[in-house]
């Protein structure tokens, strides 16, 4: 009896976690911890620039996206970013290999592929996700980081 006890609460947990990774994975999140204190303009958000992130910025905003090479969610990230990057004007989309900017990763606290920062005109990082956005979520994050 004891073991069937046990049995149960190993399920309801295991469940329980399953359900919770679901609802989190892919949510674009409002960004709100310092991770650049030399990149900061006193706001309180972080900043990249095309130095860090080897690429040009957007003119309104930019879609960054942390990316390895044998990652099947990246590819249907990519996807989307850039679908939506070509809807939206003035918005580009730079994908990063995790791999080979570890120093980034570090800083930005990167722990899963694909990761992606929505980040403003000033390159300062307003919402982040791990996993697969979906694309009406990108883009209503987008609107944020083009408002704010």
């Amino acid at each position: 009896m004891t073991g069937l006890m046990v049995c149960i609460a190993v399920l309801v947990a295991a469940s329980a976690f399953g359900v919770w990774h679901q609802r989190r994975n892919g949510r674009l999140t409002v960004q709100k911890r310092k991770n650049l204190d030399d990149q900061d303009d006193g706001d309180g958000l972080p900043r990249l620039g095309a130095a860090e992130i080897g690429a040009e910025l957007g003119e309104r905003a930019t879609l960054l996206q942390f990316s390895s090479a044998f990652c099947q969610p990246c590819r249907a990230t990519r996807r989307t970013l850039a679908e939506v990057a070509g809807m939206v004007e003035g918005v580009a989309h730079v994908e990063i290999d995790a791999e080979d900017h570890l120093d980034l990763v570090r800083e930005l606290n990167v722990l899963r592929t694909p990761t992606v920062l929505v980040l403003d005109a000033a390159g300062r990082i307003v919402r982040r996700a791990s996993g697969q956005p979906r694309k009406a979520d990108v883009i209503a994050a987008l609107g944020a980081a083009v408002r704010d």
